[in-house]
């Protein structure tokens, strides 16, 4: 938890200052003396993000826009409560939140200039009269308070709502230098802050071959290297406050070997979503010396109805998505112990077909790999993606969720924030813990490494991606030795609605160590499965099998595996009985 002295300090003198009423030193009483607060810094080992003692944590959490849009303001508070909608976020389990920002809006703040941002205050009591930076300070004293943590995003150069569709970092006015200027004094300003625990350095960089402009990635200087823009704006963040995580997307297209980036063939390229395109990597790796274990790659990803891409073409799966598209993309990053990942961006439409088929498919991959993301996103009002809140800023989308959540940090039924002293939710939450209170060494194993696919069709150029269910697949599992007698207990829970519902199942080892594990119970009658995750399932008529999946198989005593599933139900979703493990009875808690 970061001190609120500090931040409070700085909000009352920013507010003297913008109202032209200081003009006498200000003399600030101290505190009472209190316990220092736990430091939340994070840092990069391996392809894991974990705490200053070396705890790996999942960064789990939504996007919510507007501050990098015309109105320099999250949307929705034209009418919405800006604290309900944090105690929210928390509530439901979202760790962290990703701001898209501009860089015009960050010098616009340094400069002392402001306009009035489009706040409904009788809504918003608490930010009537605020400038926007005191609005989103305010707002980073909600999020200390309820546990959530914030990193920010250059989401383009100018304050824009389509600003995202320029490609490059620069524009107009704002130049590259003046970016860096305005990172510059971010990292400064909120230096002591760590609910601020990073910087998105630019959203989708983007570009094809046949563009005036457009991002390249490779080993040169040029005003059009990403990589080199993105390294050079890394390491003055970090020279500046070493403790932030840097986030670095990819870009659109990348060169097929022997191809160079003069080249206006059609078809010398591999292309992908604007930000996915992490190839570049393995042969130009971002360098940021002293600070690389700050550096976390973060692509986006998106389905087919935001662009029909090549590969959702036919009868696509996770298994060809995995193959054709992630791995030589991103995924090998993580697979070969290069970097950790951040998905910035995935999200959209239930639509009951392909759009969700692909979203449950990189779902999947996310749980199943303990990927760090942040969804897209929590406003209604983006056109080729939907949100998690209708467009009263305040009834949730319980069906888009009940997909998101099993991607949520959770232990024990709980949500893990990623603050050591305050409970997801603030004090006193009854659906989160702390980080400190989290058990073990982190979310999950690390999966072993894997080598990326040597060929992948040649995926067509995609516009803007900003904005039938199968299960989980596995490996075979390992053969499960029979347990002795009431060596397991299972805890359910669930949520529902009309037509479905989505359920969690923690099961305890109470008895012997086990290699491999397989669960069994019953559904009441009328509840289908439709996906479930955390291991391979499968159903026949009301009873349901569960065999582990490759990365929880090994279940110690004592030790808990946390799986969960969605169904339908026909109006009555009931409560499962009968749960075995390895065909002995479990008690249920």
């Amino acid at each position: 938890m970061s001190s609120s002295r500090v931040r409070r300090a700085r909000t009352l003198l920013g507010s003297a200052l913008a109202a032209g009423a200081l003009t006498l030193p200000l003399v600030l009483s101290a505190a009472p003396a209190q316990a220092a607060p736990t430091s939340d810094w994070l840092h990069v080992e391996g392809n894991q993000i974990v705490d200053a003692s070396g705890k790996e944590v999942w960064l789990t959490g939504v996007n919510w826009f507007g501050f990098n849009a015309t109105e320099r303001v999250f949307h929705g508070l034209w009418s919405a409560n800006m604290r309900t909608l944090t105690q929210d976020i928390a509530a439901r389990g979202l760790n962290v939140v990703r701001v898209p920002i501009s860089a015009q809006l960050l010098l616009e703040w340094k400069a002392g200039t402001f306009t009035k941002p489009n706040v409904n205050e009788f809504a918003n009591p608490e930010l009537a009269g605020l400038n926007s930076l005191q609005v989103f300070e305010k707002w980073l004293d909600m999020c200390e308070e309820y546990g959530i943590k914030v990193f920010l995003d250059v989401h383009s150069a100018e304050a824009d709502n389509s600003g995202h569709v320029y490609p490059t970092w620069w524009k107009g006015d704002i130049t590259t230098e003046k970016v860096y200027e305005g990172w510059e004094w971010a990292a400064t300003r909120w230096k002591a802050d760590d609910t601020i625990i990073g910087a998105d350095i630019k959203n989708e960089p983007h570009g094809t071959q046949g563009d005036t402009e457009r991002a390249k990635w490779d080993g040169s200087t040029d005003k059009d290297n990403f990589k080199h823009f993105a390294e050079t704006a890394s390491r003055k963040i970090l020279a500046i406050n070493p403790d932030w995580l840097v986030f670095v997307e990819g870009i659109e297209i990348y060169p097929k070997p022997g191809v160079s980036w003069s080249s206006k063939g059609l078809t010398d390229y591999y292309g992908t979503w604007w930000g996915g395109n992490l190839r570049g990597v393995r042969d130009f790796p971002v360098d940021l010396g002293a600070h690389q274990d700050q550096l976390v790659y973060s692509p986006h990803d998106y389905g087919p109805l935001v662009y029909e891409q090549p590969w959702f073409t036919g009868d696509f799966d996770r298994a060809s998505l995995e193959r054709d598209v992630w791995d030589p993309n991103w995924l090998y990053l993580h697979k070969e112990n290069i970097a950790p990942l951040l998905i910035g961006e995935w999200g959209g439409f239930m639509d009951g077909g392909k759009n969700e088929k692909w979203m449950l498919a990189l779902r999947d991959l996310i749980v199943d790999r303990r990927l760090s993301h942040t969804f897209w996103v929590l406003n209604p009002n983006s056109g080729d993606t939907g949100g998690l809140l209708g467009y009263d800023w305040a009834t949730w989308d319980e069906e888009k969720y009940a997909l998101l959540k099993p991607a949520l940090w959770q232990q024990d039924g709980k949500f893990v924030g990623l603050d050591h002293d305050v409970p997801l939710g603030g004090a006193g939450s009854s659906t989160g813990i702390s980080l400190s209170q989290a058990r073990g060494a982190g979310p999950g194993p690390t999966p072993s490494a894997s080598p990326t696919p040597t060929t992948s069709p040649t995926p067509a150029a995609s516009p803007t991606a900003s904005p039938s269910v199968s299960p989980t697949t596995s490996p075979t599992p390992t053969s499960s030795p029979t347990a002795p007698a009431g060596a397991c207990t299972v805890a359910y829970s669930a949520s529902t609605w009309s037509s479905g519902l989505s359920g969690s199942v923690r099961v305890t080892n109470t008895g012997r160590a086990l290699t491999g594990w397989k669960l069994t119970f019953t559904l009441p009658a009328g509840v289908q499965v439709t996906q479930g995750w955390g291991g391979t399932w499968t159903q026949s008529g009301t009873t349901v099998t569960v065999t582990n999946a490759a990365w929880n198989g090994a279940l110690a005593a004592g030790g808990t595996a946390e799986i969960g599933f969605n169904a339908t139900h026909g109006g009555t979703p009931g409560t499962p009985t009968g749960f075995a493990l390895g065909g002995t009875s479990c008690a249920t808690a």
